[in-house]
């Protein structure tokens, strides 16, 4: 499984016109989930991002996670993140997880986000998506199930 996890001052998802989700101060998050992935991944990952502290304090350090800001969580569903480009100049996406494995998956991460004490705003898994986010710092990081302890 893997995310790349955006600090936003806000972020938002519109499907067909209508805001589905948005929050203010908090993480986006850009999920994609991989064909071996199981709840186990989705519950490392979820604690993973929840837990990081990377919002300043009041010596400007990145010390501070979600709780201490009172920040909110957007998750969207993105399978690109396991596109390859290594052949040609079109991506290829068979790395990544088919809806009947990514779908279960996806909506246990939004219950595992929620069972943490952040209940996520999201987007529509394979909804036609537009995302907008104002980035804080910028400060995004890519965090991979593969990479993590």
């Amino acid at each position: 499984m893997r995310a790349v996890v955006t600090r936003v001052c806000s972020a938002s998802v519109t499907i067909d016109g209508r805001v589905n989700g948005q929050i203010g101060r908090g993480f986006l998050i850009l999920l994609g989930i991989g064909p071996e992935d199981t709840e186990k991944e989705a519950d490392k990952l979820a604690e993973k991002i929840l837990g990081l502290r990377v919002f300043c304090d009041e010596a400007g350090k990145m010390n501070l996670g979600l709780e201490a800001v009172q920040g909110q969580v957007l998750v969207v569903s993105q399978f690109t993140l396991y596109g390859s480009v290594r052949k040609g100049r079109r991506p290829s996406f068979t790395g990544a997880a088919g809806p009947e494995r990514a779908i279960p998956l996806y909506e246990y991460f939004l219950s595992a986000c929620a069972r943490l004490g952040y209940p996520p705003q999201h987007g529509e898994f394979g909804a036609d998506m537009q995302v907008a986010s104002v980035n804080d710092g910028p400060v995004t990081l890519w965090v991979d199930t593969d990479d993590l302890a």
